[in-house]
């Protein structure tokens, strides 16, 4: 449409450029002008020709300068034709891609239907899996039932082992009860075999012989300063071993030479070292260790204890109330004389006085003082209460002084 416009505009411009260049021509012409030296009527055809110059050329720049595509038809036509074989170029890339585009699209519509086919026989497989999983979900749910079952009887099974085994633990602490009492039935009956053996080898001396010492009875005692050297120790135990001497020469009535008593030297040596390494006092006992019978040699042991001042002077021991009933009975008042004294003796051992081994005793008493006591409870009737207090400061090694107060209670 744009073409056939541009033709009627360069048919019209034309028209136009030739009647006006024909007007001007004759108006030359008539006027007789002359350019260059040239005739009137070659100068109207100069002119007219030129005039045809000048509009067509004024024609085209107006039409240029108003129109884009006017621009492009004059001064852009090979530009134009090289876009036009660049597009008809990028036409056949385009058409070369389409038919490869639609030979894609081919094979995929086959691969589609391929796949549609593939898809197909999944679907078919699936189903055939999914009739199979239901089979083997039957078989589990039977199995999972049969293993119920079975654990169910593992329960049972667990509930009788663990009764078993509770059995079995009661067997073995019953057993293990007889076994302990067996072995200490046999160790009682080692020791009573020993003790009757003692007792017949005892028997056999007392028949032939006399005792001097019993077994256990103090041959002699003292206290041994601790926190020294082994070697003053050693020869403070020695100074009391040769005081044990001089008491069994005093019992037998006959002189033994130091040396006589015999202690196991690891023993000796044991007593020495504890001694040494003690903060405090010690108190050691040499007692005998078995029956001592006239003409024997003289067997010993050593007895330690820590020794340390049990009652200060004046100290309260214990109290003890008595009801008396006034009969006057000589042999009732000795006897409640003597329960207190046991009383007394109780609790200073258990205050931490050592007791004699053979008497139990811890503590010696005058026998004016006893009579004194005696005959003062003897008028006496109703409530009466004892007190002892030690005379003396007293350790662990004794023995024990008393003073006894003897009191009327009130009813």
């Amino acid at each position: 449409m744009y073409g056939i416009v541009l033709i009627l505009v360069l048919i019209v411009t034309g028209g136009v450029i030739a009647v006006i260049g024909d007007r001007v021509g004759t108006k030359v012409g008539k006027k007789r002008l002359s350019l260059f030296g040239l005739r009137p009527r070659h100068t109207s055809t100069i002119v007219t020709i030129v005039t045809g110059f000048v509009i067509t050329t004024l024609t085209f720049g107006i039409l240029a300068a108003a129109s884009e595509n006017v621009r492009t038809a004059l001064f852009g036509m090979e530009q134009l034709n090289r876009s036009l074989q660049e597009t008809e170029e990028k036409l056949k890339s385009a058409s070369d891609d389409l038919a490869a585009a639609r030979a894609e699209q081919s094979k995929a519509d086959k691969a589609l239907a391929d796949l549609k086919a593939s898809v197909s026989s999944l679907e078919e497989e699936a189903q055939r899996l999914s009739d199979g999983n239901r089979a083997l979900a039957a078989e589990n749910d039977a199995l999972a039932a049969e293993n119920d079952a079975l654990a169910a009887k593992n329960i049972a099974l667990d509930e009788m082992n663990r009764s078993l085994a509770s059995e079995n633990d009661a067997l073995d602490a019953a057993n293990g009860k007889l076994t302990a009492s067996n072995e200490q039935l046999t160790a009682d009956k080692k020791t009573l075999e020993r003790r009757t053996e003692d007792l017949r080898r005892g028997l056999e001396i007392i028949r032939e012989g006399d005792i001097v010492y019993r077994a256990g009875e103090v041959i002699a005692a003292g206290v041994i300063k601790g926190s020294r050297p082994e070697d003053e120790v050693r020869a403070d135990v020695t100074a009391l071993a040769q005081l044990a001497s001089r008491n069994v020469s005093a019992r037998l009535g006959k002189d033994l030479p130091d040396g006589e008593i015999w202690v196991y030297s690891p023993e000796v040596d044991d007593a020495v070292a504890r001694i040494a390494r003690s903060p405090g006092d010690m108190v050691v006992r040499i007692v005998a260790a078995g029956n001592l019978v006239r003409g024997e040699a003289v067997r010993a042991s050593l007895d330690l204890h820590p020794n340390s001042i049990v009652y200060r002077k004046g100290e309260f021991i214990i109290a003890q109330s008595y009801r008396l009933k006034g009969t006057g009975d000589e042999q009732a008042s000795e006897e409640l004389v003597m329960d207190f004294l046991k009383r007394v003796n109780a609790a200073a051992s258990a205050h931490g006085i050592l007791p004699d081994p053979i008497r139990g005793t811890v503590g010696v008493i005058d026998g004016d003082q006893l009579y004194n006591i005696v005959q003062a409870v003897e008028p006496l009737y109703g409530m009466i209460l004892f007190s002892a207090y030690a005379r003396d400061d007293t350790d662990a090694l004794g023995p024990l002084r008393l003073n006894i107060k003897l009191e009327r209670e009130l009813e």
